[in-house]
């Protein structure tokens, strides 16, 4: 009996884990979020005036999880230079609890 309900415990929690999985990867980060609006992302990933020298211009182009995620393995962002995309993996890095994003930089994280 107890093996029975081992069982469909086991069924049941799989499907939750496969969807919270898909979700993850679909979820959206946005360089820079709303906060960042007129900025430029310099090559350590922090917010500065648009005349910086050797800065990004800051779009607020969304990236999904799995863009993101195959960004911090080494490939590129979509439609970004090899520069660019290192600058807004920074950005994303140093994202902080109530920032757009976060969470679902946070997911990634917690999904390795």
């Amino acid at each position: 009996m107890l093996g029975a309900a081992t069982a469909s415990a086991i069924v049941s929690v799989r499907p939750a884990l496969a969807q919270s999985a898909a979700s993850v990867m679909n979820c959206e980060i946005p360089v820079p979020g709303p906060h960042g609006t007129g900025m430029n992302i310099d090559s350590y990933g922090k917010l500065v005036a648009r005349d910086t020298p050797g800065s990004f211009p800051a779009t607020g182009q969304k990236f999904t999880g799995d863009q993101v995620k195959a960004a911090l393995q080494g490939r590129s962002l979509p439609g970004t230079s090899y520069e660019q995309s290192q600058a807004y993996v920074n950005y994303i890095r140093r994202l902080q609890s109530g920032q757009s994003g976060f969470t679902c930089y946070a997911s990634l994280q917690m999904s390795r």
